[in-house]
């Protein structure tokens, strides 16, 4: 009996040292280095189980074994836990390296910028080209309504999702800035104040110009005078894209429509574009000033002018500059 219980007792040991090696085998393998020999940016579908993954990294080479994988998740403790997405496996990632990185969904972080003035339907084509952007947009938003800016987003995220956040960024800066606006503006509303911030964003690239622009259109409502700016009878002619093909013609700014601010008094109905904050802040808090014109002045800036004769001499000198690049 005593030489059995020695025999089991040593057959034991041999199994719990052999047991222990695969262990520490197993472990070394998980931690060692993996075979991938550059960077590889994969997509996890949503709803894939830890065996659809651990064959889908094996397959495109980030781990070596599917089954070790499954180990390493196994021991991570939260198998179940890897996360959907779009993911960058680096450089001889090892195998825990990988599930840390899938159960804490390090996705990549895709970002989309909106240009200050664009349109709403230029937005929406920005969101329909972006990459990884899923879903429809319904009911399209209207004009005005969406904060120009830079949106990070993940792959699979949904196009309404984006756009929702940019309703709620305009919403919150007219609401901050409406608190603090100037005195005595001459309208009433937040509705009114971002149709003459969208005037501004499309009448000037220039960001110290706008406060100045932002005056003119100010005190033009003030004397009742008609706002008379080209990108409002764009915007009307080019059906919410805000540009057409050709210059406007003498006959486009004759033309009765909502938008031709030649010929209508005071605002259009809608915004033309997505002003940016600065232009908010410009037509909340307009420069002090007593000028009623501008005309380009040939640098990329606008020429100001308190009266017509003034003005008509910048215009002069506007039309020269256009017959010198012309003639060039």
């Amino acid at each position: 009996m005593i030489r059995f219980l020695a025999r089991l007792v040593a057959t034991l040991f041999g199994v719990g040292l052999a047991v222990a090696a695969a262990l520490t085998w197993m472990v070394a393998q998980i931690d060692q280095p993996g075979p991938l020999a550059e960077a590889k940016t994969l997509i996890i579908p949503k709803h894939s189980g830890v065996f659809d993954i651990a064959g889908q990294l094996a397959r495109q080479g980030v781990v070596s074994s599917e089954h070790l994988f499954l180990i390493a998740s196994q021991i991570a403790g939260q198998g179940a836990a890897l996360k959907a997405g779009e993911y960058v496996f680096p450089v001889g990632i090892s195998m825990r390296a990988a599930v840390e990185l899938l159960q804490l969904g390090k996705t990549v972080v895709h970002r989309l910028t909106v240009p200050e003035g664009f349109t709403t339907v230029q937005v929406l084509e920005l969101l329909e080209g972006a990459e990884g952007l899923y879903g429809d947009i319904d009911p399209k938003p209207g004009e005005g309504v969406l904060l120009p800016e830079t949106y990070h987003y993940s792959w699979g995220d949904n196009r309404q999702t984006v756009v929702d956040r940019m309703r709620a960024g305009m919403k919150k800066a007219i609401d901050e800035l409406w608190t603090r606006r100037a005195a005595s503006l001459p309208f009433k509303t937040k509705d009114e104040a971002v149709i003459l911030a969208s005037i501004v964003e499309r009448e000037t690239g220039v960001a110290g110009e706008r406060p100045r622009v932002a005056a003119v259109f100010i005190n033009r409502l003030r004397h009742g005078m008609k706002l008379q700016s080209d990108p409002t009878v764009t915007y009307g002619l080019s059906n919410g894209r805000g540009s057409i093909d050709r210059p406007l013609s003498k006959a486009d700014l004759a033309t009765r429509h909502p938008y031709n601010t030649y010929v209508i008094d005071g605002l259009p109905p809608s915004p033309i574009a997505n002003p940016g904050l600065a232009s908010l802040q410009a037509v909340l808090h307009p420069a002090d000033s007593d000028d009623l014109f501008f005309v380009a002045d040939g640098s990329g800036g606008h020429a100001f002018a308190k009266t017509l004769v003034e003005h008509n001499r910048n215009v002069a000198n506007w039309r020269k500059v256009e017959k010198g690049a012309a003639a060039d």
